[in-house]
């Protein structure tokens, strides 16, 4: 009997070397089994091949990562993306299915970068494709030249908004910055998400849905790197180790209860 709640992390589509591949950055394994004391499982981008009924059924909370890939356009009726731009239909086909799904079965949530747009698009949201180009925006995008320790330093302040879940979890304490690593951003908020956080300029930076029944949450920056460093990023991460450990005792309860 696992005395550690399942984490699944999902995966992006690679080629490792001639032969097609699924990999997830070793910084959100080691957040989710250090910072979330959780045992941490991969996820592959299967899409219809393998079932989101079966995987919410075996893991006891799920982690949608970031990537350098972009969701495709059309599945926010966006128009079609420039050349060059790095898609994975794979991981659109995996991920946004099951976070539909694993939210509805109350299933604890933490998605980031790519995982937070992923959950503004499941709830009928829109995307800005290169949020640098929308008037009244900043840059967000890193200096992919600079050594990662500068990627990922603080680049802008936070705004939480008052009594969130987010204010609830780290509280009064200001200001706080967050790095920023992406292109796209959230254009229109979707039905069904409240706003947890802004950066500067004004653009969303953490969303949660107001139907989820247990701790779900999105955001725009990197709270796995150098979580412990950093008491913000702790604390998501605790709360979404604790709320996982709940499903956990419940699923096992479950399990063991006389039909």
């Amino acid at each position: 009997m696992l005395n550690k709640p399942l984490v699944g992390v999902t995966a992006d589509t690679a080629e490792i070397g001639m032969h097609p591949g699924h990999v997830v950055g070793d910084k959100y394994l080691r957040a989710v089994v250090g910072a979330a004391a959780a045992t941490a499982v991969i996820v592959p981008a299967l899409g219809a091949d393998q079932s989101s009924t079966d995987l919410i059924a075996a893991f006891d909370g799920l982690l949608f990562t970031g990537s350098a890939s972009n969701i495709e356009p059309h599945r926010y009726g966006g128009a079609p993306g420039e050349a060059g731009v790095l898609h994975d239909p794979a991981r659109d086909a995996t991920t946004l299915p099951l976070m539909r799904a694993a939210i509805a079965a109350g299933v604890p949530v933490l998605a980031i970068c790519r995982g937070f747009q992923e959950m503004n698009v499941v709830y009928g949201g829109t995307l800005h494709q290169r949020v640098h180009e929308v008037d009244g925006h900043d840059d967000h995008r890193e200096n992919k030249a600079d050594p990662l320790e500068l990627q990922y330093g603080p680049a802008h302040r936070i705004e939480f908004v008052e009594d969130g879940l987010l204010h609830r979890l780290i509280g009064d304490r200001t200001p706080m910055f967050v790095n920023s690593l992406h292109t796209q951003g959230i254009d229109t908020l979707a039905p069904g998400l409240i706003a947890e956080a802004f950066a500067q300029d004004g653009l969303i930076e953490a969303i949660r849905p107001a139907d989820a029944r247990v701790f779900a949450l999105g955001v725009q920056w990197h709270p796995e790197w150098k979580h412990a460093d950093d008491p913000l990023s702790s604390a998501i991460f605790r709360a979404f180790g604790a709320a996982c450990r709940e499903r956990c005792a419940q699923r096992v309860g479950n399990a063991g209860a006389p039909p």
